[in-house]
């Protein structure tokens, strides 16, 4: 993608905002099931939206602990494809993590866990700058000119004792890149 001019444009923000805290969500339903899903009799959205359940004294608790971390460094991979921009990564990131304030105070209450405060706390860090550091690497990435990798022109000249040359050129292409 080419970044020239940069256009203001609240409908792709919005809509990936959104999509990024679907995806978000979803890869926390699908780590809360995996690791916490055999634990519990039935999944429900407490584990995702009340503070009590981000606990380290039961290893429930760490396995809820463990979805969130892995949720955020997948969120850092979403970003990569939905965002394309480092300088995003941060602002993408804290308004994941802030809906999800929102989200959990309306569910439950003010969060008055600290292992709550810290473990998103890491998660917006985690996700920020993983997400920048994918993105740079995304940016820093060649751009190919055509679709050919390896090309080499022959020009052969061959004088004559009369004063003319005669010249051929010639043009070699990799034969696996046409395969």
């Amino acid at each position: 993608m080419f970044y020239g001019s940069v256009v203001w444009d609240p409908w792709l923000i919005v809509a990936q905002i959104v999509c990024l805290q679907c995806l978000y969500y979803l890869t926390l339903g699908v780590f809360l099931t995996m690791l916490v899903g055999n634990r519990v009799p039935r999944m429900s959205l407490e584990y995702f939206f009340d503070y009590a359940t981000v606990t380290t004294s039961t290893v429930t608790g760490w396995c809820v602990i463990a979805s969130f971390l892995f949720s955020s460094l997948a969120g850092a991979a979403y970003m990569t494809s939905l965002i394309e921009r480092a300088k995003k990564c941060l602002d993408f990131s804290a308004t994941v993590y802030i809906t999800h304030l929102f989200i959990c105070i309306v569910y439950g209450g003010w969060p008055s866990s600290i292992t709550w405060w810290v473990l998103n706390g890491t998660g917006i860090a985690v996700m920020a700058l993983l997400g920048e550091y994918l993105c740079i690497r995304q940016e820093l990435r060649e751009i190919p000119i055509t679709r050919y990798r390896s090309t080499l022109m022959i020009t052969i000249c061959i004088c004559s004792s009369n004063g003319f040359s005669y010249c051929w050129k010639m043009m070699k292409v990799d034969p696996s890149l046409h395969a």
